[in-house]
């Protein structure tokens, strides 16, 4: 499993990562053994956030790390927070007790990443500065990201934040394509030339900011996996012989395709299988051809100038 340099911070992830969300009903053995399972295909990464399970999934992956002293430094762990109910919340005060009840869920003294769920309107840099500030004095956060920003979003918030943002978790995989196409299709009136995020994938590569891709395998908004679904014949038949080229998974194929691009993606797989697992994290060491690159993305239904 090739690793990545997440945000130039000196932390080393597995290029795929495990999301959290799903854990909550998974029980602290299963769980464990998945935690190892995931070692030992090399995926040291885990995903999580404040709301998961309404804070299930955080707890019972404490219970696994409570009952097992020395597991936790084999891993690096990051979670997020600022939705609260009903609205999103970037107050000092608001992140300072989210970050406490994390720590104290996952029986750890610290995060290696903490990210801002989601653009808050309200959100005021100098505050979120400062919230950052005693979050690192004390130990608790290494480092810092976000999750759904755009351009100028990350830009206003490092404006009040001393440290560097190392982080912006997006959607993107192969039915989610947003952030390249408009690139592709510049100076054209195609429907997808259309710029939704302020050019985030080249602003991110510029600032050596680590783009983490959620539900890689999903299309639409949580609306389900495209792979072996019949509404997408094309894209899984190139799949499927992508997958006989190079002696991997569909699932293997799809996470090369986000690891073949060169701003260093980091895959966050919200699987709870194993054998799944496994078969995403195989794909982290294929390398695609510029060809093969292009022949998924067509066949997922984009177009090239």
């Amino acid at each position: 499993m090739k690793t990545i340099n997440i945000g130039g911070t000196g932390v080393y992830g597995s290029a795929v990562a495990v999301g959290c969300m799903r854990i909550a009903g998974m029980g602290a053995e299963n769980l464990s053994r998945y935690i190892h399972t995931a070692l030992e295909y090399g995926v040291n990464f885990f995903d999580h956030a404040d709301i998961y399970g309404g804070g299930m999934s955080e707890t019972i992956f404490g219970q696994v790390l409570a009952a097992e002293p020395g597991l936790r430094e084999k891993l690096v762990l990051q979670s997020k927070c600022g939705i609260g109910k009903g609205m999103y919340d970037f107050s000092k005060e608001h992140i300072l007790e989210s970050v406490d009840g994390i720590l104290r869920r996952l029986h750890t003294d610290h995060l290696d990443f903490l990210l801002l769920h989601r653009p808050d309107a309200l959100m005021e840099p100098e505050e979120v500065g400062e919230a950052f500030d005693a979050l690192e004095a004390a130990g608790k956060v290494l480092h810092f990201g976000v999750s759904n920003f755009s351009t100028r979003q990350l830009r206003l918030l490092q404006s009040g934040v001393r440290q560097k943002l190392c982080v912006n978790q997006m959607q993107f995989g192969l039915k989610c394509t947003g952030m390249i196409d408009h690139a592709l299709s510049a100076n054209t009136e195609f429907p997808h030339a259309a710029d939704r995020d302020g050019e985030v994938l080249d602003y991110c590569r510029l600032e050596g900011i680590t783009l983490q891709t959620w539900s890689p395998f999903q299309y639409g908004f949580f609306e389900g996996p495209f792979i072996d679904n019949e509404n997408f014949p094309e894209l899984n038949a190139c799949l499927a012989q992508m997958a006989e080229k190079y002696g991997v998974t569909k699932s293997g194929i799809a996470a090369a395709w986000i690891l073949r691009h060169p701003a260093k993606m980091q895959v966050i797989a919200g699987t709870t299988n194993a054998q799944r697992l496994g078969d995403i994290a195989v794909g982290a060491d294929i390398q695609l051809s510029r060809a093969d690159w292009y022949a998924l993305y067509l066949s997922a239904g984009n177009q090239l100038p």
